[in-house]
């Protein structure tokens, strides 16, 4: 194990010895250990090599080519469920593995939970951790019946402008889909979307929860306010997460 250890601390691993353990425990065989250092060392993302990831005390299935939920995004899933009754319609959008979905459902079973995600190869994994999950570019997939009875409508959208794409760490953009991380110019052009058809989905009362980054919060909070929502900027600094809040008046 030490060895291991070593060839991942040498590769900029930072939590080498857990990896390793990690690692070692999801490995069938010694040749399958190696493997999986190897891999590992050449730059896959962990999670994608365990097929887990751990998100609110869960572990979500998640595989090769798939978007990895970060922890920042745990203040997202808190602020959905904080807002989510026995008997609320909510949905995800852009839902990647359903991360957000599977946390909701495991605080309050009783909610009426929903899921879309374009990714063919994301859905799969989605389908694990959410029972609805629906195949689609953003709301296009949900059944008909949800519109004006959603409470809750968050998503972990895109939101790196397309020329900071090549700045982010290998993991990120050589492993994951380019489709799961570029925002367009801004990195606003998928929320924007989200926040302009908000309005069809949503329940009086009901509200709109977008992940963004602090320097982009002051624009996707007018978006929501062009498409008659009330935005509230919401920050973790334990997490550095930001996320506009809009509600349906």
């Amino acid at each position: 194990m030490t060895a291991i250890v070593d060839r991942l601390r040498a590769a900029g691993c930072v939590f080498a010895e857990q990896e390793a353990q990690l690692l070692s425990e999801a490995a069938g065989s010694p040749g399958e250990l190696e493997s999986l250092v190897a891999r590992r060392i050449e730059g896959l993302p962990l999670e994608q090599l365990l097929g887990w990831v751990e998100f609110l005390g869960m572990r979500l299935a998640v595989g090769p080519g798939v978007f990895v939920p970060r922890k920042r995004t745990e203040f997202l899933a808190r602020q959905a469920i904080e807002r989510t009754r026995p008997g609320t319609v909510v949905v995800e959008l852009c839902c990647g593995c359903a991360a957000i979905a599977a946390a909701v459902h495991a605080a309050v079973p009783e909610a009426r939970v929903h899921a879309a995600e374009l990714d063919p190869e994301a859905v799969r994994y989605a389908r694990r951790n959410c029972a609805r999950v629906h195949e689609g570019d953003l709301d296009e997939p949900l059944p008909g019946e949800l519109a004006g009875r959603v409470g809750v409508l968050v998503a972990n959208a895109p939101y790196v402008p397309s020329a900071e794409i090549a700045f982010m760490p290998p993991e990120a953009r050589e492993h994951e889909p380019n489709r799961a991380l570029d925002g367009g110019p801004d990195g606003l052009d998928i929320a924007r979307r989200i926040a302009a058809r908000a309005g069809h989905w949503l329940a009086p009362g009901g509200s709109l929860l977008i992940e963004t980054s602090t320097r982009q919060s002051d624009a996707l909070a007018e978006s929501f306010t062009a498409n008659g929502l009330e935005p509230v900027v919401l920050h973790d600094e334990e997490r550095a997460a930001t996320v506009v809040l809009g509600e349906n008046r």
